[in-house]
């Protein structure tokens, strides 16, 4: 259930810089005709789950209105379907932002409030719940790097496209505080391990939930090497960086502001930004130093369709 909640939700991403690398080998026919079928697979893939959650909406709608009365029964699930458009850096250490959007779908049973979630949470899956206290798996998508359509990058290792796969656990010590950690590991791409922590102070005024708070980002070794080491032949291809040799730690520091807003049961928005700083290996390596930018920022919005379903 974690992976199918992964493979739909807000993980897979769609740049403006992005198409290209799916074409990044062109010279081989046999992998330019993959990429290009995967490509077109991935977009056919989002658009039918567009198109079964318009289905589900429409069909639902006359008889699962989400009214409150609907809401606070116990029978069948609610869920949420969201539209996150955010710009931001498209890999760590980018100085240029790109525009992303990001479908996504979570879901609870109904007669149960919903939850706070920070947009840059990952998708998960509890599997253990007591209101202050709940743990389980969780995932995120991360986005490739490549030099198709940046020709900084020209000479540096391709990271493809990474699924990372962990687990989390959240904490309430306090009725308006939330604490969170999530562990992940990269199942492809950089191959690594890293780690968010993060806490959010929570008011919800009204149908407003307002949110701001710290993170702190960690990585392995293997995964401070993929993104931020430069071997003696990439800089001799490159030609603006040296040499360097990126170690694991602590990757970058910042903070997460959001502001929503329940237009009805059924309908609400999001408005959230955010601002990590690379410290460590990372902020000295020529990668960000000479290429990038060790300030990273993101600019977002989020739209959510609720609606009851009572099963088939």
């Amino acid at each position: 259930m974690a992976l199918l909640a992964l493979a739909m939700a807000k993980c897979y991403k769609l740049s403006e810089s992005e198409p290209s690398y799916f074409l990044r080998d062109r010279t081989n026919p046999v992998n330019g005709e993959f990429w290009v079928g995967l490509k077109r697979s991935l977009h056919a893939a989002v658009g039918l789950c567009l198109a079964l959650a318009l289905g589900c909406t429409r069909a639902f709608a006359a008889d699962a209105a989400l009214t409150p009365a609907a809401a606070a029964d116990s029978d069948g699930w609610i869920i949420t379907l969201d539209l996150d458009a955010a710009i931001a850096p498209s890999y760590p250490g980018d100085e240029t932002r790109t525009t992303q959007f990001h479908p996504g779908i979570s879901f609870r049973r109904a007669g149960t409030p919903a939850g706070f979630s920070a947009p840059d949470d990952g998708v998960d899956f509890a599997v253990f719940d007591q209101g202050w206290m709940n743990a389980g798996v969780v995932g995120k998508l991360v986005s490739a790097r490549s030099s198709s359509g940046n020709g900084e990058l020209r000479g540096l290792r391709f990271v493809d496209a990474t699924i990372e796969a962990g687990v989390f656990v959240e904490l309430w010590p306090m009725q308006n505080l939330r604490t969170r950690a999530e562990l992940r590991q990269g199942i492809n791409g950089h191959d690594g391990l890293v780690a968010t922590l993060g806490a959010d102070w929570v008011e919800k005024p009204g149908a407003f939930t307002l949110s701001v708070g710290p993170r702190l980002n960690l990585g392995s070794g293997t995964y401070a090497r993929t993104f931020f080491s430069v071997s003696p032949a990439e800089a001799l291809a490159n030609g603006r960086v040296k040499p360097f040799a990126a170690t694991g730690g602590l990757t970058s520091v910042g903070a997460l502001a959001a502001i929503g807003y329940a237009f009805s049961p059924e309908w609400s928005g999001t408005l959230y930004a955010g601002y990590d700083r690379l410290t460590g290996s990372p902020a000295r390596s020529p990668i960000v130093r000479k290429l990038g930018s060790r300030d990273q920022f993101t600019l977002g919005a989020i739209i959510s369709r609720s609606f009851l379903f009572k099963g088939l």
